[in-house]
């Protein structure tokens, strides 16, 4: 099976990519043989050739980069293996870019990663004028940096100060932004991009790239040229800021730019390969390059019941216009779903449409989106307090406030505007759905779609079965979720869920410790140090403590029905005393564990040492990092063990895109899953001895496995 095709057409050889069983071209073993063979084709016919084109068959995609699948399971004793392949990789691209005759790469299509790398090996690089194709190396993302000669090209094109926060964010850029760093030569309709390489070609006739040119000097500089070496002196306070020493790609980046910018171009080479073996065989890429796969799969694999249609509503109503219900609103809309936004006035019903046109306002700003798109999205949201509007929804989500009587009210009062065969389904992020379906007059076609906060950015979208909701119900919501381009888990019912529930176990373990006495500004610190993007205090502020305590008030609710008495937390009535003793709401009302000045930054309230310090406490920050992590994949293990979660991809996915458990462990399952279940437990039952119950581990037989 090709994956490649080769053809001289006047004089031109044209070397088209095009996998057959894959929907993006990648380095695979396949292209690898193949493209050497097309090399020395190549080679072999010079006097028949005056130049070469390289493209893609596949329409709006040139190539996606390595094939990431075979980086899976790699280990430090893997390491000369894997520096023997990327150098195996970069001689053929070097053979590409020694070509005695013209190279340019037409890009068709977005080109990331070693896609974008056999580009930069072309003389020229013409890229297609649509602006949705991608550009870029973006390999920091899973834990690695360009191997194929991306980085140290990109030094030499564009000078080490420009090329560094580049490659450690592993930024993206449309074909305009890429022409405006030179990065790319042309941009133009994909109907002339062939001509035009043809003619470039016919006008040159002894290509090289800039770092062969006799006398070549590096843009801006070497590290030893006084503005370059001032900017070096504050770069690795700046990366490690980023990624407070969890991911050591970006420092990897740095050392291997400043050291390759200090050498000869095939040294630089070399010592880039060094470092791409070092990160994929160790244990961070590993986990990101585990995570990136599982998200992939989620995304791309809905699980459909009985190889029916894809479900794809024609009109989506959603029931409360709040910020929430706003958030989804645009989610339906920019993916050109028709929605009715309907509350209880048309005033309100219009703040949530303006919502919308707010979050495509800024994305005109930023030059992602026309006007003339905002216009069609805002079209296909209809504002209304009629409840006829509704009529024709094959779907209705359900968003009105948190509160269980409230919600059950809305449900049967809306209950009728579904379609026969549609879903009705409720946004809340902790009450059980199988309650709030009996408020609907077919539970099997009741489910729960948790939206995140703010809609327009947060990917994930957790979807509760009921206990009554049916396989084909579940089947439609994942079609949904793929229609509207989010990220779908499957759990099933129970408080909480899994994001809400294993999030509170996050915010609550930094409570309880400033109810033990550790100051604040520590508690914020560890949570940052392992990873986590905010500290659990600022996160309750933003969540509202309020809210919290609203939350607190419906499980002893909860509880007291079922019988029995619901004991509060430390971490729970220290967020509890916050808001009723000193009326430290969160930040919408005016300030929670943080004040909030109009004139400056935000800081922690100096009450939180009067009330809550303790003389004398001995504490280390990185032990109560830890108890951060344990807590939530101790949590994260328990919904496994309850069947709340049902498969270890979704606690992962949950798990990081839900609630920010730090991406370099690969996910809370993952977390436990690398250092063994056995070792795991143990750590846990010691965590019980020294702070209580929270910490204790499941009794889990000696057998057990996810799913039995």
């Amino acid at each position: 099976m090709s994956v490649m095709s080769f053809e001289i057409d006047d004089r031109i050889g044209v070397i088209r990519f095009d996998d057959p069983s894959a929907p993006v071209n990648t380095m695979s073993a396949a292209w690898q043989a193949e493209f050497s063979t097309v090399l020395d084709e190549i080679s072999g016919a010079l006097d028949a050739l005056d130049g070469v084109i390289v493209t893609s068959a596949k329409p709006g995609h040139f190539f996606a980069g390595a094939d990431v699948k075979s980086l899976l399971n790699l280990t430090p004793a893997d390491a000369g293996a894997v520096f023997a392949q990327v150098e195996a990789i970069k001689a053929m691209l070097n053979r590409l870019e020694t070509l005695p005759i013209p190279v340019v790469a037409a890009l068709n299509g977005t080109a990331l990663g070693g896609g974008f790398e056999i580009a930069l090996a072309c003389h020229q690089r013409f890229c297609v004028a649509t602006p949705t194709v991608q550009l870029g190396l973006p390999e920091v993302s899973l834990g690695l940096l360009p191997g194929g000669g991306g980085l140290t090209k990109m030094v030499r094109l564009l000078g080490l100060v420009a090329a560094l926060p580049i490659l450690t964010e592993g930024k993206i850029f449309t074909p305009e932004q890429a022409a405006a760093l030179g990065l790319v030569q042309l941009v133009a309709d994909e109907a002339a991009l062939l001509a035009a390489a043809r003619t470039w070609i016919a006008s040159t006739k002894q290509p090289v790239q800039p770092w062969r040119v006799k006398g070549y000097k590096m843009p801006g500089g070497t590290p030893s040229s006084p503005g370059v070496a001032q900017a070096l002196l504050v770069a690795p306070a700046m990366v490690r800021q980023k990624t407070q020493g969890c991911y050591p790609a970006p420092e990897a980046i740095l050392a291997c730019a400043v050291e390759g910018a200090q050498v000869g171009f095939d040294t630089a080479l070399r010592l880039e390969s060094r470092h791409f073996a070092t990160l994929a065989t160790g244990a961070v890429a590993q986990n990101l390059i585990r995570l990136f796969l599982e998200r992939t799969a989620a995304k791309s694999s809905p699980r459909q019941a009985g190889g029916r249609a894809a479900f794809k509503p024609r009109k989506v109503g959603i029931l409360g216009a709040g910020m929430m219900g706003g958030g989804i609103a645009y989610a339906n809309a920019v993916r050109g779903v028709d929605c009715v936004l309907k509350d209880v006035s048309l005033a309100a019903a219009e703040r949530g449409k303006a919502y919308s046109k707010n979050v495509a306002d800024k994305r005109i700003k930023s030059k992602r989106m026309s006007e003339a798109e905002r216009e069609a999205l805002l079209a296909r949201i209809t504002p209304t307090v009629d409840e006829d509007g509704l009529a024709g929804c094959d779907l209705i989500i359900e968003a009105v406030f948190e509160n269980a009587a409230l919600k059950a009210q809305v449900i049967a009062a809306h209950a009728a505007h579904v379609t026969a065969d549609g879903v009705f389904a409720s946004n809340s992020s902790t009450l059980p759905m199988t309650g709030l379906a009996n408020s609907f007059p077919d539970p099997t076609r009741f489910i729960g779609l948790h939206f995140f906060s703010p809609v327009e950015r947060m990917e994930l979208l957790e979807i509760i079965r009921g206990a009554q909701t049916s396989d084909e119900t579940v089947a439609k919501a994942l079609d949904y979720a793929k229609l509207i381009g989010k990220l779908p888990i499957v759990v099933n019912d129970r408080r909480g869920f899994y994001t809400s529930r294993t999030f509170g176990t996050f915010v609550m373990e930094g409570a309880t410790m400033l109810a033990e006495g550790i100051p604040a500004p520590a508690i914020e610190r560890a949570a940052l140090m392992v990873g986590m993007p905010v500290g659990p205090l600022a996160v309750l502020d933003e969540t509202s403590l309020s809210l919290s305590v609203h939350v607190l008030e419906e499980t002893r609710r909860a509880a007291e029905a079922g019988g029995h008495d619901y004991a509060p937390s430390q971490g729970e009535l220290l967020v509890e005393r916050m808001v009723r003793d000193f009326n430290r709401p969160g930040r919408a009302g005016g300030g929670g564990f943080y004040d909030y000045p109009a004139d400056g930054p935000k800081h922690l309230w100096p009450g939180l040492a009067a009330h809550f310090g303790k003389i004398g406490i001995a504490f280390e920050v990185a032990h109560l990092g830890e108890r951060f992590l344990y807590r939530q994949a101790l949590e994260t293990l328990r919904c496994l063990h309850e069947k709340v979660l049902i498969s270890g991809r979704d606690a992962n996915l949950g798990s990081i895109f839900g609630i920010g458990f730090p991406a370099w462990t690969g996910g809370a399952w993952r977390f436990i899953e690398a250092q063994g279940l056995a070792s795991f437990t143990e750590h846990c039952a010691a965590l019980a001895a020294r702070y209580g119950e929270r910490f204790a581990p499941p009794d889990l037989p000696a057998d057990w496995r996810i799913g039995a």
